[in-house]
């Protein structure tokens, strides 16, 4: 029986509980695998294309694996506003991978998204669960040393 099957039925449940089990599954693995996708489709009723609808949404899942340390930069108007473009090129630069790639040891993975709610302190990333804030090309090579 699978891991799905071992919960109570969720055929019928809302989107919220969909939801809750994606960040679950991605915390779990580091990503949302097609298999899971599926797996949950048939236990809540749901087309996979549903699930890979709500999944392909949010910019925080994920349906490929990521590196250990997520690097998420802001690319809003206010961060672009506030030199995101010098952020970017400094991490891609420090890692030597672009947005959408991860590194070869897996340590980092690197990401652009709409808004990490810093917008007040901006440039801004995340890194993980940390925000990181005012950012200068300095900083940047000290924030991720202390990833390592």
């Amino acid at each position: 029986m699978s891991k799905i099957q071992n919960k109570m039925s969720l055929e019928g449940r809302g989107e919220k509980e969909l939801l809750e089990l994606l960040i679950e599954e991605q915390d779990r693995f580091g990503y949302i695998s097609g298999e899971f996708m599926a797996e949950i489709a048939g236990a809540m009723g749901l087309s996979i294309s549903e699930v890979y609808g709500v999944t392909s949404f949010y910019s925080f899942l994920s349906i490929k694996p990521q590196g250990r340390h997520v690097i998420r930069i802001c690319k809003s108007v206010p961060c672009y506003l506030k030199n995101s473009d010098m952020i970017i090129e400094r991490v891609a630069k420090e890692l030597g991978i672009k947005p959408g790639e991860t590194t070869p040891d897996d340590r980092f993975s690197f990401e652009l998204t709409n808004c990490i709610g810093a917008c007040d302190q901006a440039p801004a990333i995340m890194i993980n669960n940390d925000v990181h804030v005012d950012l200068t090309a300095a900083k940047i090579s000290l924030i991720l040393k202390s990833y390592e």
